[in-house]
């Protein structure tokens, strides 16, 4: 099946997030905690890194997809 421009972008859009949330994730740039001026404290998980990598391969195998397929082929007779 082929992908509109318009899903073409929403994973490519995606894999950048995923991309940064994985660097993020690996630099320990995740915050973990967050306390806001009310002093309400959030607590975020933090993503299981293999997970996160195992998506990014995911959505980067879909792009490849969509960039190594052809359309049909034509002949003409002349």
């Amino acid at each position: 099946m082929a992908l509109t421009s318009a899903q073409i972008a929403t994973l490519t859009a995606r894999k950048t997030a995923a991309e940064t949330a994985y660097h993020n994730l690996m630099v320990g740039g995740q915050a973990r905690v967050v306390v806001d001026q009310n002093g309400e404290r959030v607590e975020f998980v933090a993503a299981s890194a293999s997970r996160l990598k195992a998506y990014i391969q995911e959505l980067a195998d879909q792009l490849a997809e969509v960039s190594t397929r052809s359309g049909p082929i034509k002949v003409w007779m002349s």
